[in-house]
């Protein structure tokens, strides 16, 4: 029964998502984000953006054309919950730091250019990020208690567990674009450059 349910077709991609701790920005990367990203605005529209996962969180590639349950568990192992913070702009700039220092995240909704491991020109929701603003960042149970040695999030202005867990997101996010009639076709962006 289990193997019959882990079987379970949740939809389709067009091309193959593979993993790399060396790129600053990879196609398996922005589909974890976005997914992920996209699933909790549902829940919470105030979002701004999002890193749920380190690069050494995402585990496997996720293969060209029919995506199983099982591609999902094999991503995302472990039972990690979504919390969305409210953080004062001087600790979101200890996470953009923290994402130039290591080369690029796994982000939805920011866009920043890595220059000597320091970041550049970053954006927020399309606007220049201001340290003087307090922004919303979705991210999980596990990089906010500081794994993987992120950083940001140790003093919270707020924070709010959504009752969604990050592999449930990515499954929801495939089975409704399914539902849709969409395949997935994740693409790279420019969202983390290396100047």
């Amino acid at each position: 029964q289990l193997d019959a349910e882990m079987n379970q077709i949740l939809g389709y991609s067009q091309v193959e998502m593979v993993k790399s701790n060396d790129l600053p920005e990879t196609v398996l990367g922005n589909f974890f984000s976005d997914a992920v990203l996209a699933e909790a605005l549902k829940t919470d529209p105030t979002i701004d953006f999002s890193m749920p996962s380190t690069k050494g969180g995402i585990r496997v590639d996720v293969p060209k054309g029919a995506i199983k349950l099982s591609n999902i568990f094999e991503l995302m192992p472990f039972e990690n919950e979504l919390i969305a913070f409210t953080l004062k702009g001087t600790d979101v700039q200890e996470l953009i730091n923290f994402i130039a220092a290591t080369n690029g995240q796994p982000v939805a909704g920011i866009r920043l250019k890595i220059k000597n491991k320091k970041p550049v020109d970053v954006f927020i929701k399309g606007k220049p990020f201001d340290p003087q603003k307090t922004y919303r960042v979705l991210t999980s149970d596990y990089i906010a208690g500081g794994g993987d040695n992120a950083l940001g999030f140790k003093n919270p202005i707020e924070k709010k567990v959504l009752g969604l867990k990050v592999r449930q997101a990515i499954i929801n996010y495939v089975k409704a674009n399914q539902a849709a009639g969409k395949t997935l076709n994740p693409k790279l962006d420019g969202r983390i450059v290396n100047d």
